[in-house]
């Protein structure tokens, strides 16, 4: 009888401790559990945050740039600084006469087509966009990562540009409207860094070499890439030119020799149509 009661009270205890050590574990497993949920949503909040700097980057840097700066934790790139970049001008030759007496909505509608078909050519050949501003593209290189042959990529983008345009072109004089594409390339020193607040920043340049480029796209007539002396130099004849002559900007005291990159046979779609000036 006693020895029955003892068996009993035996297995009670081991049913007692089974039950113990089974709950000590599911609080453990649990604790774990939470712990790692919390190093997961942790961890997600991270990648949530690096995916929002990337898409802020990438507004105005190429996708490859942006992905580094951000992987690397090197956004004080960004920061306030002075360098030698290259800048690109381009905009149309007659878009001010184009929307004196387009609507709107058409006016629109051909600015998509138009950035639609130029702007993947910046980070194509990664450069840094500054602006789109009407018809009107200001485009960069050189900063803030520092890339090899800056200024032979920018007179090649210009001309990819200039190609592209072309095929817009055609498409545009049959429905009636007069529009061309000119652009125009400087090299010098700028200041850059970010500007705006933090809903919304973006990164530009400031200098003299802004002013020269935006000039010289003024200038440009209808299938022109207008360069600066300093920018037909250093492309050590990688891209032929042919020299325009000494030409006096507005806003510049000083007359700024200027170069050409000719039109090519595929290219016919442009003629020369004078008074290049500057898109309202």
């Amino acid at each position: 009888m006693e020895s029955g009661l003892f068996t009993c009270q035996m297995r009670e205890r081991h049913r007692f401790i089974a039950i113990f050590r089974l709950r000590e574990n599911a609080l453990r497993f649990q604790a774990c559990a939470l712990g790692w949920a919390s190093r997961l949503e942790a961890r997600v909040a991270e990648q949530v945050e690096e995916l929002g700097r990337v898409g802020r980057l990438k507004r105005f840097l190429a996708p490859q740039l942006a992905e580094m700066i951000v992987s690397k934790g090197d956004e004080k790139i960004l920061e306030s600084h002075r360098r030698e970049i290259v800048v690109v001008f381009c905009d149309l030759r007659g878009y001010t006469a184009f929307t004196e007496t387009a609507e709107p909505e058409e006016v629109l509608d051909f600015l998509r087509e138009y950035h639609g078909a130029l702007g993947p050519l910046v980070s194509q050949f990664e450069g840094t966009l500054d602006e789109f501003s009407g018809d009107g593209i200001m485009v960069f290189f050189n900063d803030p990562v520092p890339i090899p042959d800056p200024a032979e990529r920018a007179v090649k983008m210009a001309m990819a540009m200039r190609e592209v345009a072309g095929k817009l072109i055609v498409d545009w004089r049959e429905r009636g409207r007069d529009l061309g594409f000119g652009a125009g390339i400087a090299q010098g020193y700028a200041t850059l860094g970010q500007i705006g607040f933090s809903e919304r920043s973006g990164y530009t340049a400031i200098g003299t070499v802004c002013n020269v480029a935006a000039r010289l796209c003024a200038e440009a007539k209808d299938g022109q890439i207008l360069l600066s002396q300093r920018v037909n130099v250093v492309l050590r004849e990688s891209v032929a030119t042919e020299q325009i002559g000494a030409l006096a900007l507005k806003g510049l005291t000083q007359p700024v020799v200027a170069f050409n990159v000719p039109l090519v046979g595929s290219q016919a779609a442009f003629r020369v149509i004078e008074g290049g000036a500057p898109s309202a």
